[in-house]
């Protein structure tokens, strides 16, 4: 029976042993496929993932910003951010809870760890920072609990830390040499005051310092554009809108044109409203 599949083979093909050369070709290919096996697909190239946002320090006024509301410039949801015993978490992934119409919304734009540990919705323990301290042990037990949730399982981001009010009140009638000045550019190594998620930066504008570590450490921070104003008095470098090291040295204005004093009176109002740096002291002239 073989043999006459055999000669089958021979008498289509017209050469004799065509079923030796199948045999043949058959074993080759299996044993090219086996040494030689078919590369595995390569990976997708991972997306380049945006450099995550510096930590930034706090107000409550800007704080209270981040409701999760329309912003009523651009009419586009805001974030939702909330502070936890100073910590300021972006928990816009739980903006059901936390958002407008959630059954947290309260909380949001606010310091709510004492409202957290009590389980309490009352305004009252709203944006009590100190209140934490002083809380009783199952309190802060409960406090340290929604600390944990908050980073580990929820994973919210930290954006930085809450300063409250009441510290910074302390600083804003402070005199401030340019040598104290110069000490505060946000730089690696600087000291970061308890509280604080990074350090300084002051920039002083007519008598006024403030502190852009506030919303600013990508503008005035280590590598941000701005980076050469840190640590001094940029009122003349800005009323001329300069970048010449020159109108970083000769700080004085007694010299400027009415319409560049006028540029100078628009940038101390942007820094105190519009970026709601705080004031932290009176530069000595």
């Amino acid at each position: 029976m073989l043999s006459g599949l055999f000669g089958q083979l021979d008498s289509l093909t017209g050469i004799e042993g065509t079923f030796g050369y199948i045999v043949v070709i058959i074993v080759t290919v299996l044993g090219h496929n086996y040494m030689n096996p078919p590369h595995p697909p390569m990976p997708a190239a991972e997306e380049e993932k945006d450099e995550p946002e510096p930590p930034r320090n706090f107000t409550e006024k800007q704080l209270s910003y981040f409701d999760g509301k329309n912003d009523e410039k651009t009419d586009e949801p805001k974030p939702v951010y909330l502070s936890v015993h100073g910590i300021v978490f972006d928990v816009s992934d739980g903006r059901n809870f936390y958002g407008p119409d959630g059954p947290y919304e309260a909380f949001a734009g606010h310091e709510c760890g004492v409202a957290l540990a009590k389980m309490s919705f009352d305004k009252e323990h709203l944006d009590n920072l100190d209140g934490c301290d002083k809380l009783n042990h199952g309190e802060k037990t409960e406090l340290e609990g929604w600390i944990e949730k908050f980073k580990y399982y929820r994973n919210y981001p930290e954006k930085g830390r809450l300063v409250p009010d009441s510290k910074l009140e302390t600083l804003k009638d402070r005199v401030i040499d340019p040598k104290d000045l110069s000490k505060h550019k946000g730089e690696d190594g600087e000291e970061v005051p308890e509280g604080y998620a990074t350090a300084p930066i002051y920039v002083a504008l007519g008598t006024k310092v403030f502190d852009a570590s506030f919303g600013g450490v990508e503008h005035y921070g280590a590598k941000g554009g701005y980076n050469k104003f840190a640590g001094r008095d940029v009122s003349r470098a800005l009323a001329k809108m300069s970048f010449d090291p020159a109108d970083l040295e000769n700080t004085s204005t007694d010299d400027l044109e009415e319409k560049q004093l006028k540029v100078l009176a628009d940038w101390i109002k942007t820094f105190e409203e519009k970026k709601a740096y705080p004031i932290v002291g009176k530069l000595e002239k």
